[in-house]
């Protein structure tokens, strides 16, 4: 099965964020190409390889050396800097925290996931900011909130 949740097997790079000096972590081209709204996508260059930065308190979402995308220049928000309840958690099937959190089992999300993603129906490259699996940020949503009660 060849698919976006897979661990990817190639050498690991160290980018950092020119904006808050974090590391930050490859992203697939489709991603930038499916998140950007068209007037930021006509800056992007497809030859030069994007990071995303998942610090929450940085407006950069993607860059290279010095050229960044910020959040207000992507079509969704980011969950990683955007505390809302109507953040997607999972891009693909609409996990948001407050749907997350209405649910009596709070397992299910996760489980729920894992069997899209058996069933190869994930699309994390294209629907995902961070263009990665979400699968592991809703694991650590669901342990944040099982720590609350």
């Amino acid at each position: 099965m060849d698919s976006c949740c897979q661990t990817p097997t190639n050498p690991k790079t160290i980018y950092t964020c020119p904006s808050c000096l974090r590391n930050g972590k490859a992203v697939p081209s489709i991603t930038l190409k499916a998140m950007l709204k068209p007037s930021a996508l006509e800056n992007f260059r497809p030859e030069i390889s994007y990071a995303f930065c998942s610090t929450p308190s940085c407006d950069v979402v993607y860059f290279y050396d010095l050229q960044i995308f910020n959040k207000d220049t992507l079509k969704v928000p980011v969950f990683q800097k955007d505390n809302s309840t109507e953040v997607p958690v999972c891009y693909c099937f609409n996990w948001t925290r407050e749907r997350i959190k209405s649910v009596q089992d709070k397992k299910q999300p996760i489980d729920h996931i894992r069997e899209q993603v058996q069933a190869d129906r994930c699309g994390c490259e294209v629907n995902n900011p961070q263009g990665a699996c979400c699968l592991g940020n809703v694991t650590v949503f669901v342990r944040s909130l099982e720590t609350l009660q």
